[in-house]
């Protein structure tokens, strides 16, 4: 079968019940193959206990999934492992299933979760469901072919019981949250800053003080992008040529950063580099213009930058306002790194810089930052192939 040129990028947050330590909602994501299985428990409750059913609920799901077994399979299962409830006298943890196949086509398998949302060509889809019983529960499936620009967005019910003072809020439901979503599709935003913004609504309904957990996972279906970023010049000074040649024959976008780096991409491509006056952020280094070049930025202190972001984005995504509008080199280098590429391959320059010698900035610690930030960009989903000179 041929592959197709699409991407899954997926992204979840969580808001624990206010005052409790665990969420007792867990998502899990287990990659098999060209297969990717998404799942987002509820566990009944909250604190521990709920955060104990919802994860063994999500592992149990993706790792039997994962192995080829059906889902009766894995409903079983869970029924015969959860621990019981000693005031319900029942084990329960509500589920929401998303398994990708060659980025071309989603099962998707829910149990008394909200019903996931679509989005296609940026307005709401409904999709077909069927129903199939297991012991006492009726769980609803779908398949579906997928199209580029599909988002997905699944979510535990805290969400939609956002509201102050434990009072529901009529003027908040499913329908009010797709009126709330569809404008922001066009702006492009990566799967993890969707689930953001949505989180910080929730968060907001509930006064900042949730009645219950609440999960926003969401999935969009996109387009390869190839990036190529060049660090640092290369250990030999007759390696320059080679390693630009390489660089500029991928196709894709081109990022340079360190100014030597960007006088060799510059003298490889007969041009100039012009250097901005000043940086929009006076803790980083400004930005340089090179006609052929999508950007250029200073070295080590705009790439720590970019870390201390990207694990930002990992964790609760608090910074993406920063990086996702300021104008500074390391929010523009965030923004092609996190929302821009799926394809990233990092040339990499083992030459010590001779203006860090007298600085904390050594060699291992230039590397260590190149090597954290590639290990961030892979957790996020990307491809990233590193390339040393």
């Amino acid at each position: 079968m041929k592959k197709n040129n699409l991407s899954c990028d997926i992204g979840h947050l969580s808001l624990n019940h206010y005052g409790e330590q665990l969420c007792g909602d867990h998502v899990d994501t287990v990659e098999e193959g060209d297969t990717t299985i998404i799942v987002l428990a509820d566990g009944m409750g909250s604190g521990v206990k709920a955060s104990i059913l919802s994860t063994l609920t999500s592992k149990i799901i993706s790792t039997m999934l994962a192995a080829g077994l059906g889902i009766r399979d894995a409903v079983e299962t869970i029924a015969a492992t959860l621990p019981i409830c000693a005031e319900r006298k029942t084990a329960f943890s509500t589920f929401t299933i998303i398994r990708i196949v060659g980025n071309e086509h989603a099962d998707i398998i829910q149990y008394e979760n909200p019903n996931i949302v679509l989005l296609r060509n940026g307005v709401h889809y409904e999709f077909p469901m069927s129903t199939m019983h297991i012991g006492e529960k009726t769980i609803y499936r779908s398949s579906i072919e997928l199209a580029e620009g599909d988002v997905f967005i699944a979510m535990s019910d805290g969400v939609l019981y956002a509201s102050e003072d434990g009072v529901l809020n009529n003027n908040w439901s499913r329908a009010k949250l797709i009126e709330f979503v569809e404008p922001l599709v066009a702006a492009n935003f990566t799967a993890k800053v969707l689930a953001s913004i949505i989180l910080d609504e929730t968060d907001k309904l509930y006064g900042g003080k949730p009645f219950d957990d609440a999960t926003v996972c969401v999935l969009k279906i996109i387009k390869r992008e190839p990036l190529n970023i060049a660090i640092g010049p290369p250990a030999h000074k007759n390696d320059e040529r080679r390693m630009m040649s390489l660089f500029f024959a991928k196709e894709g976008q081109h990022v340079v950063c360190g100014g030597t780096t960007s006088k060799i991409a510059a003298d490889y491509l007969g041009e100039k580099v012009e250097v901005s006056a000043f940086s929009p952020d006076p803790d980083i280094p400004p930005i340089s213009t090179i006609k052929g070049i999508d950007l250029a930025t200073e070295g080590i202190i705009t790439l720590d930058k970019v870390l201390i972001y990207a694990k930002d984005y990992l964790a609760d995504n608090k910074s993406f306002e920063q990086w996702n509008y300021k104008k500074d080199g390391a929010s523009l280098a965030a923004r092609k790194l996190f929302e821009e590429a799926t394809d990233i391959n990092m040339f990499i320059g083992r030459a010590e810089n001779p203006a860090h010698q007298d600085m904390p900035i050594n060699f291992n610690v230039k590397m260590q930052i190149i090597n954290e930030l590639a290990d961030c960009l892979e957790q996020m989903g990307k491809r990233v192939k590193k390339l040393y000179f």
